[in-house]
């Protein structure tokens, strides 16, 4: 993987342009399985469950996989293992296409998971490394802003590519193909140097030392609390906000492709820049502002989406527009969190202490959210009297997510107000033990 030394990509603009185009493949090439579920279901006659466990799988895989790559990312190179995740997810992304059945679509998605496990660890741990404490909340929206448009895009691009081409298995073959170009981009990046930001403690020389190190911070503790409700949110929202508008508002696959993406999508656009803003602004006197905000806003995103869960299949714009504006304000997690672990985990530590709270939040939110969310949407169903089964399925779903989602949002918000109580003592705690 060598390159030329002379046309490396050194600005901290540059990397975290290649970062953000790695981010936004990343969440493209996950989602597209979720705008598909209608053509999957049909094809090899599945359940809202099996759909539920196909999200559910990829997100356990990722998070199994993200702490050995995590700490990988705090001992190797950032930028090897960048290039080697990304070529992976998206050769696994063609092979997708290829699948013949529930259990090899299971298979290939997981494998697509370990590929994408690669990125946030060796990302975050990057991004620490190139901006300043008072600047992280900000680079980490425009980071993170590669989510929203990842989902706007595939969104935006799945359904009419599905219906143009007669196949859901097209998506996959096309969606393959940028991401080997970025990978290729990102053999020239030359990585920033660990600590480039603080004073660098030496790093701890024992596996076991490392986790323990990163497992003592009370911060990150409700900050996992924070990341489990969270991802039960997102995951369920990801998983069936496309099925909910084709069988409960009755769109087409492509129009309800559409409409989610503006529902959980456009609003990222808006509340990453803007709450990146905000978040740093509030940090200035103390590192707990930018967590509070996140808080707050958590705790208005739960009933706003409450409230479009409870309108009726004639609503579909007033749905829109409450559910968008909850969803809009749960980004502003984002931008609490990231840079809150930056506050308190040592550079070294970093990549270590984001594969921890990765895994800990995918496996007890990110799989049981789509799991459970799919598994009541099938009790729900199946307990309906006097409706046809199509109606059943739409109400069924309907009321599922209806308990879901808003009680994730509440969890994810008093996780933050958890961590905002503990992140200043242990940002002091970070920093001194930094200059020893």
């Amino acid at each position: 993987m060598a390159v030329d030394q002379t046309r490396r990509v050194t600005s901290p603009a540059g990397i975290l342009s290649l970062l953000f185009a790695a981010n936004l493949l990343n969440f493209y090439d996950r989602t597209i399985p979720a705008i598909v579920v209608e053509p999957l279901k049909l094809e090899f006659t599945l359940t809202d469950t099996h759909i539920g466990l196909l999200s559910g799988a990829f997100t356990v895989v990722y998070a199994v996989f993200g702490v050995p790559l995590g700490r990988l990312a705090d001992r190797t190179s950032r930028r090897t293992i960048l290039v080697t995740g990304l070529l992976a997810w998206s050769l696994l992304t063609a092979a997708t296409g290829l699948v013949g059945g529930f259990i090899s679509l299971l298979v290939v998605r997981m494998l697509v998971g370990v590929g994408e496990a690669s990125f946030a660890p060796a990302a975050n741990s990057m991004l620490a490394d190139l901006y300043p404490a008072g600047r992280r909340a900000r680079a980490t929206s425009l980071l993170q802003l590669g989510l929203p448009f990842g989902l706007v895009l595939a969104f935006f691009t799945i359904g009419p590519i599905t219906e143009a081409s007669g196949s859901w298995r097209t998506a996959f073959y096309i969606a393959a193909v940028p991401g080997l170009f970025v990978a290729a981009l990102m053999m020239f990046i030359r990585e920033p140097a660990r600590g480039a930001m603080e004073t660098v403690a030496p790093p701890p020389g024992v596996l076991g030392q490392a986790f323990r190190r990163v497992l003592r911070i009370r911060t990150l503790w409700w900050l996992i609390l924070a990341g489990i409700g969270s991802q039960v949110a997102s995951y369920s929202v990801a998983t069936f906000s496309v099925p909910l508008f084709q069988r409960y508002f009755g769109t087409s696959l492509a129009t309800g492709g559409m409409l989610t993406g503006v529902v959980i999508g456009v609003t990222g656009l808006a509340g990453l820049i803007v709450g990146g803003r905000i978040a740093d602004r509030a940090s200035h006197h103390s590192p707990a502002g930018r967590v509070y905000t996140g808080a707050i806003a958590l705790l208005l995103a739960a009933p706003l989406t409450f409230a479009a869960l409870s309108l009726g299949p004639d609503s579909v714009g007033w749905f829109v527009l409450l559910f968008s504006a909850g969803w809009l304000l749960q980004y502003l997690y984002f931008t609490s969190v990231y840079p809150a672990l930056a506050d308190v985990v040592e550079p070294r530590l970093r990549a270590t202490a984001v594969s921890v709270f990765f895994a800990a939040f995918y496996l007890l939110g990110g799989f049981a959210g789509p799991v459970v969310a799919g598994a009541l949407s099938d009790r729900f169903a199946a307990a309906a009297v006097g409706m046809s089964p199509a109606r059943a399925a739409a109400e069924g779903l309907s009321q599922s997510l209806l308990i879901v989602i808003p009680l994730g949002l509440l969890l994810t918000s008093i996780g933050l107000f958890g961590a905002a109580r503990k992140v200043t003592a242990d940002n002091a705690r970070m920093k001194a033990e930094a200059g020893k």
